[in-house]
């Protein structure tokens, strides 16, 4: 489906805050249910099919983003992630190949000028990257300056969804206090993204399940959840699928595939070597 390219009309400061104070009010009296939902059984296809196999280290060589690569294709996963520099190469690798292209913008830190994240975003998709995950700026959010916020991601949709590419918006849930993740979640619905996401990875913990269901119940069930940082089993994948991920974002993805296909989730919860390098991605 072709998305607008058009950016929404800017909502005021008021509407933004009204928004967020009915979705905070909705959890009070609803608190989200860690793993409430039914999960159905999955097979190894369909949870390698929610996984964005990632490499986002700084020191990637060209030779681990083709093994990244050669894994994505022999597991199907739904994504690879990887930083802008090596955007164009997993395109070129995965041009024959169902596994999209994920680059970030703003990333790790998101406190880039919102221009700079939105010409990252139109030089990513002229690329052929399909999906843009971009970080928020967090001290804004915490300095209350919604609307900044809200322009922000809104620069990265715009520019994104031009190219029919889908975006996903990474809250960094450890640095946020409860009402300020559910800020965050609105921000992103209202701005028009396709996702939220739990984490970079890189500043802390990583996602976990009571947030995951947080930001489930926030934006509904339409919206999509991505769970990242931390996620290396098929256990962990589990849990966060059955509290309302429907992707999820991990270094470890071949070990997590092959806990499903051993037909035990916590089958590969003590791999030989850690795939993360000690990273929480």
């Amino acid at each position: 489906m072709s998305k607008s390219s058009q950016s929404p009309s800017a909502p005021s400061l008021a509407d933004l805050r009204a928004k967020i104070a009915d979705a905070v009010a909705a959890l009070q009296g609803h608190p989200p249910q860690e793993e409430a939902g039914t999960l159905p059984d999955l097979t190894p296809a369909q949870v390698a099919a929610m996984i964005d196999h990632t490499l986002l280290k700084p020191d990637a060589t060209s030779a681990q983003i083709r093994r990244l690569c050669a894994e994505a294709q022999e597991y199907t996963f739904a994504a690879v992630c990887v930083n802008p520099t090596w955007a164009a190469l997993c395109v070129e690798l995965l041009a024959e190949s169902p596994v999209r292209v994920c680059s970030v913008a703003g990333f790790p830190l998101g406190a880039t000028l919102p221009e700079a994240k939105a010409l990252e975003t139109e030089r990513l998709v002229a690329l052929g990257v399909q999906e843009v995950d971009m970080v928020i700026n967090v001290g804004r959010l915490k300095d209350g300056d919604l609307q900044a916020v809200w322009a922000d991601i809104a620069g990265v949709v715009q520019a994104a969804h031009g190219q029919d590419a889908l975006v996903k918006v990474i809250i960094e849930t450890c640095l946020l206090t409860q009402e300020e993740k559910v800020a965050a979640c609105v921000l992103a619905q209202e701005a028009g993204a396709d996702f939220v996401k739990t984490s970079t990875g890189f500043n802390g913990p990583g996602a976990t399940v009571a947030d995951v269901a947080l930001m489930r119940q926030v934006v509904g069930p339409h919206m999509g959840v991505k769970a990242a940082g931390g996620v290396r089993t098929a256990a962990d994948a589990r849990r966060m699928i059955a509290a309302g991920a429907t992707r999820i974002g991990a270094s470890a993805g071949v070990q997590i595939v092959q806990g499903f296909m051993a037909g035990d989730p916590a089958a590969s919860a003590a791999p030989t070597v850690d795939p993360t390098g000690g990273e929480t991605y």
